[in-house]
C-alpha cells in the first residue's frame, strides 16, 4: 500500500463528507450514533468482519449507542486507498440502520 499524497487525499475527502481528517495523526475519524447498544454492537461487528477480511483494522471506541471509528495505515504513517475504502464501507453499513445520525 502506498500513502496518498495531499492532492489525492483532498479529492478523496470530498467524497467522505462525514469524516474528519486529523493531519497530526494522519488519520480519518467519524462518530456514529445508533438507536441503542444492540445496534451499536451489531454495527461494530459488521465493521470488524470487513476489517478482518481486508486485514486492516481500525481504532474503534464505543459508549452505549455511540461508535467512533478511526482509520489510518501505520505502516505508511498515513492514509491509503484501503482506509478510504473501509470508511466508505462504514458509511454504507451505517446507512442500513436508518434511524440514527452522525
Amino acid at each position: 500500500m502506498r500513502k496518498l499524497n495531499a492532492t489525492e487525499l483532498a479529492l478523496e475527502m470530498g467524497t467522505l463528507p462525514n469524516w474528519t481528517l486529523d493531519d497530526q495523526e494522519n488519520a480519518i475519524r467519524r462518530d456514529f450514533v445508533l438507536a441503542d447498544f444492540i445496534q451499536a454492537f451489531a454495527f461494530m461487528t459488521q465493521i470488524a468482519l470487513a476489517a478482518e477480511k481486508h486485514d486492516h483494522h481500525p481504532e474503534v471506541r464505543n459508549v452505549y449507542n455511540r461508535v467512533s471509528i478511526t482509520w489510518t495505515t501505520h505502516d505508511v504513517k498515513g492514509l491509503t486507498v484501503n482506509d478510504l475504502t473501509l470508511a466508505r464501507f462504514c458509511d454504507r453499513a451505517f446507512a442500513d440502520y436508518g434511524s440514527a445520525s452522525t
